[in-house]
């Protein structure tokens, strides 16, 4: 219905006062993975309405269908194609009604593997690497004059200066909270990992531009902003004052700006927290009480081989500087289980230091050998079977954390961001400080109020509340 909905409108508008109507090309964007993805998928849209785009949350309804991927794990970059050949037979149904239907593939998969995508998936029309989006439109028009475009070349140019700003109103309906890319790319180098060679090295955005961007941000009314980067806390850059700024002065200086209630960022590396930072963490109380702080293993011998390049005894120090700089503070982490060559015992590592630190929440995947990275050309790989059991055991664990943490909050009395309307009719959606959803009743504020509200109960990935003062009537 969606398709015979779409034509009825494009044939109305050939004639008459809805001709502007057949003039709309209208993008769906399909995101994978990571935050940054989340940003760098907005952005692309904002960079398309200057070609006359308007983003579309049906896919039956586009002109454009762009598929923007994540290559961490073998299966994320499956689930690409298999998406491919689904839109592939919605192109076939339009061309025999005599309508076009454009399909393009960006982010890491598209930088990874280029033209292939096109020789797997024919139908696919345009390829764009995450440095080129603010090339989007121009590639478009290449496609339009009947080519097909692989564009993954690393630019010279700063696509954040030439992607254009989207305006309040588009900002605000994305929501009260923001992402905010700040860094990106990863000179690290793990084993295991694509990003070195899909996002490149590591590049920081000027002070200049990330101030401007969180400005407009607040002033469309966004209360909360999340910095990104893949390796975030490595960000640096030149300061107004001349000097070299670290993550930790940056977060500083946005706290300054109005209308801006709470900073967050991910993902960092246990290797790039420094004094400042977690200065900033004791002295900010804009800066929230939560970090994300992965340490993929808990065995030495592990970490030397995806090459962290720092020990378990390291990382269980840090924490315990952060801990004593912030006392309230949630660690979240990362975990890889069955890394080539992990014994059991490397394993009972693992979940010694999960035990030691105590996860408020956690994310844990089996080893995926992704082509490209060293990982893949280790020997000693794990069975499956084997990752598959020491996976459930790591998650039962972490999960048994998380509804501890979880249950600790009730009694006590938290700031709440109010963020969206409930699944529910009669309730309402706010953020923690620590990241957990907090269910309210709807007529406790507005979106984009910050209030007090007692915990009440536990879901299981939400905190029941109610107001203060309803509290203690």
């Amino acid at each position: 219905m969606e398709l015979e909905n779409s034509v009825a409108v494009r044939n109305e508008g050939r004639t008459g006062e809805k001709a502007a109507v057949a003039e709309t090309k209208k993008v769906f964007v399909k995101t994978y993975g990571c935050q940054m993805n989340v940003y760098d998928s907005q952005r692309m849209t904002d960079a398309l309405a200057a070609d006359g785009y308007v983003a579309t949350d049906a896919i039956g309804e586009a002109d454009l269908v762009l598929l923007n991927t994540c290559h961490i794990r073998e299966k994320a970059a499956e689930k690409v194609y298999s998406e491919l050949g689904r839109i592939r037979d919605m192109k076939a149904e339009r061309a025999l009604e005599g309508r076009q239907l454009t399909i393009g593939v960006t982010g890491c998969v598209a930088q990874a593997e280029g033209a292939e995508i096109i020789r797997r998936a024919p139908a696919v029309d345009l390829v764009v690497g995450p440095q080129t989006y603010h090339r989007l439109p121009d590639v478009l028009a290449r496609v339009r004059d009947g080519g097909k475009v692989v564009e993954t070349d690393y630019a010279l140019d700063d696509k954040f200066e030439h992607l254009p700003q989207p305006k309040p109103a588009e900002i605000i309906k994305r929501g009260v909270t923001a992402f905010l890319t700040v860094q990106e790319g990863c000179d690290k180098f793990c084993t295991f990992c694509v990003v070195p060679y899909t996002r490149g090295s590591e590049v920081s955005r000027s002070v200049a531009q990330i101030v401007a961007e969180a400005e407009r941000l607040a002033a469309a009314g966004v209360r909360e902003v999340t910095l990104l980067g893949q390796n975030v806390n490595a960000w640096h850059g030149q300061g107004p004052d001349g000097g070299e700024w670290g993550l930790g002065r940056l977060l500083f200086r946005l706290a300054e700006i109005p209308g801006i209630a709470r900073l967050r960022y991910t993902t960092s590396h246990p290797r790039d927290m420094d004094d400042e930072l977690i200065e900033a963490h004791r002295d900010l109380s804009t800066l929230m009480p939560y970090l994300h702080l992965p340490v993929q293993s808990g065995s030495d011998r592990i970490l030397k081989a995806m090459n962290r390049r720092h020990k378990a005894s390291d990382y269980l120090r840090l924490i315990e500087r952060i801990r004593a700089a912030r006392s309230d503070i949630a660690m979240s982490g990362d975990f890889i289980v069955g890394f080539p060559g992990e014994t059991e015992a490397d394993f009972e590592d693992t979940m010694t230091i999960v035990r030691e630190v105590g996860y408020a929440s956690a994310f844990s995947f089996k080893y995926s050998p992704r082509p490209g990275t060293p990982g893949a050309e280790m020997n000693d790989h794990v069975p499956e079977a084997v990752k598959d059991e020491r996976l459930q055991r790591l998650q039962a664990l972490l999960v048994e954390q998380q509804q501890a943490f979880s249950v600790s909050m009730v009694g006590r009395t938290i700031e709440t961001l109010i963020e969206k309307p409930g699944r529910q009719a009669g309730q309402k959606v706010g953020r923690s400080p620590w990241l957990q959803p907090v269910i309210v009743d709807e007529k406790a504020g507005e979106i984009g109020d910050i209030i007090p509200v007692r915990i009440t109960g536990t879901g299981f990935n939400s905190l029941h509340a109610e107001p203060v003062a309803e509290a203690a009537e």
